[in-house]
């Protein structure tokens, strides 16, 4: 009797196998049918930044929007909390995460990363007027001390292990904290740069960078769902190709190293 029911079985659960190797491997087929690649963003400067008019911008939208050119579709972008973004990519509802994701062990076990397409890092910003006196890192490692970091970033987690003594306060966006150490409700930041360098060319009066040197380095990639592997080959193997045209460094120097995009000049 068993052995019937496994002859009977083997037929369905090849059947689902198939199915369900298909469902991943159509993805990118899905994508070029349909003709628009969703995008998931959060807003985070100089990466996706949003006008008044509700215009994006930022080195993340560049890219997103020479990758879906050189695919022949169009973007079709979803702005999402930072702390959601995965998540919404997990379920389903856009198809790659573009958002200068730093690349990680952790998330690693939920999503896919393509090929590294930028190196970026964690620096520290302080409020001059909260900070003064103080000379040493290990002296922020206080509780009379608050850091404020944006919700499920490596920020965030790094914050817990640097400074566990601390008041850690944990911000939904960027904006609620630039806010937050302007206003010297918070004495410093972890971000991921160049937001604090751009933050203190704004406000020299109020802020400065006490550290030479990024607190970590890392790399981000693309965020895709785990088992779209074509999908994936496929993002590897155009970050290669703009790495050797030297399209990607052009983009990333010109959002990274300088301000003229505040401005509108050109690269």
């Amino acid at each position: 009797m068993f052995t019937t029911m496994k002859i009977l079985l083997r037929p369905l659960f090849f059947f689902l196998f198939i199915f369900c190797v298909n469902a991943h491997a159509d993805v990118l087929e899905d994508i070029l049918d349909r003709g628009t690649v969703r995008v998931g963003v959060s807003l985070f400067e100089p990466w996706t930044m949003q006008n008044d008019a509700g215009q994006l911008s930022g080195f993340e939208i560049e890219v997103a929007d020479k990758l879906a050119s050189d695919m022949g579709v169009k973007p079709e972008y979803k702005i999402y909390k930072w702390e959601e973004i995965i998540p919404a990519l997990m379920k389903g509802q856009i198809d790659i995460i573009a958002g200068g994701m730093a690349i990680t062990p952790e998330r690693a076990l939920k999503i896919n990363f393509s090929q590294p397409y930028a190196d970026s890092g964690i620096s520290l910003v302080a409020n001059k007027s909260k900070t003064k006196g103080i000379q040493k890192l290990e002296e922020l490692n206080h509780e009379s001390i608050s850091v404020a970091v944006v919700s499920k970033t490596v920020s965030n987690e790094l914050a817990s292990r640097l400074f566990n003594k601390s008041t850690l306060k944990v911000f939904d966006t960027a904006e609620q904290v630039e806010k937050a150490i302007l206003d010297g409700d918070v004495h410093i930041w972890l971000a991921s740069i160049p937001q604090p360098q751009f933050l203190v060319l704004r406000h020299p009066e109020k802020v400065d960078l006490p550290l030479a040197k990024p607190v970590l380095s890392y790399k981000a990639g693309f965020g895709v769902r785990k088992g779209e592997q074509e999908w994936l080959n496929y993002l590897s193997a155009w970050v290669t190709a703009r790495q050797a045209d030297q399209w990607l460094s052009a983009t990333h120097r010109y959002w990274f190293q300088s301000l003229r995009w505040r401005t509108g000049s050109g690269k």
